[in-house]
């Protein structure tokens, strides 16, 4: 194959590719359907990238095609978010879930045990989440889009303590998430700009999903949580905003055009994902299914 000569414009189409490894069309669509062959698809069409098909030819020069990647699992990784959540369900796109946090959603993610991951981690210049997602997927065939704005800040009981800020919650109870969860981070991060030492807080057991750590203050385990505003509505709580995070998809380019995460993304662009946002508020979806990152 090192004669052959691979048009100069960035990517190929099915026919020249057919041509240039001197294959018929049908071959390379089944070389792209199992995964062979680098490819991505635009507008419903597949393109081959021109450098990644150069080096996919001399990594076979050696003897054969490469072998292709095990597909992922069909797992939903990362962040937990009750919206999120839902329409996993309610789209019976067949999906399953494993939520313990971003950073844990990240590294799976990036050892492909699952084909997207929910994250909300911000860089230390203000943006979110787009170094994160570089940092554990640079290189792999991903793109990232978001999903939506959330309002974050204190969960708490109508007849309980009344913050107004990280620097009134030296004496209060507070239920943590776990290490390495957006929340966590941020709330450390937040912390230290605001002057408080976490190490004064007195935590309640860890709790691991945004729904458990605000059902904890509804119970009286603890006076205050790190939480959504949706959730602090759901159990009836009164919230403190203190600040907007996005929460955006690292998922797999392939995984996208599969029919499980395309049914999940059509409902979540209906009118009954929208109504359910707006029920649960503290939702902003303006911003739903735009691109972040294409890698």
């Amino acid at each position: 194959m090192t004669d052959l000569h691979i048009p100069p414009h960035e990517y190929l189409t099915v026919r020249e590719l057919a041509d240039l490894l001197r294959l018929k069309e049908r071959k390379v669509y089944d070389l792209a359907a199992s995964g062979e062959v680098p490819c991505s698809r635009a507008t419903g069409k597949l393109l081959f990238p021109a450098a990644e098909i150069r080096a996919w030819i001399e990594g076979a020069q050696s003897g054969g095609f490469m072998t292709p990647q095990a597909a992922r699992p069909g797992v939903f990784l990362g962040s937990h978010d009750p919206l999120l959540d839902w329409a996993i369900r309610q789209s019976r796109c067949g999906l399953a879930t494993f939520f313990d946090g971003s950073q844990d959603g990240l590294t799976r993610f990036a050892a492909r045990e699952g084909v997207a991951s929910g994250l909300h981690v911000r860089a230390p210049d203000g943006s979110w989440n787009l170094a994160a997602a570089r940092a554990a997927a640079e290189g792999q065939d991903v793109v990232l889009i978001g999903f939506a704005a959330r309002r974050r800040g204190l969960v708490l009981r109508e007849d309980g303590p009344a913050p107004q800020g990280l620097t009134d919650l030296p004496g209060l109870r507070v239920a943590p998430r776990q290490e390495g969860s957006g929340t966590a981070v941020l709330l450390r991060e937040l912390a230290q700009e605001a002057g408080v030492d976490l190490r004064s807080l007195t935590f309640t057991p860890t709790e691991r999903t945004e729904d458990e750590a605000v059902q904890s203050v509804r119970r009286g385990e603890a006076d205050v949580t790190f939480g959504l505003e949706s959730v602090a509505r759901s159990y009836g709580l009164r919230f403190v905003p203190l600040i907007e995070e996005r929460f955006d998809l690292l998922i797999d380019r392939r995984a996208y055009f599969e029919p499980a995460l395309q049914s999940l993304l059509a409902f979540c662009r209906s009118t009954s994902f929208r109504s359910r946002a707006e029920s649960l508020g503290g939702y902003d979806l303006s911003r739903f299914g735009g691109v972040v990152w294409n890698a």
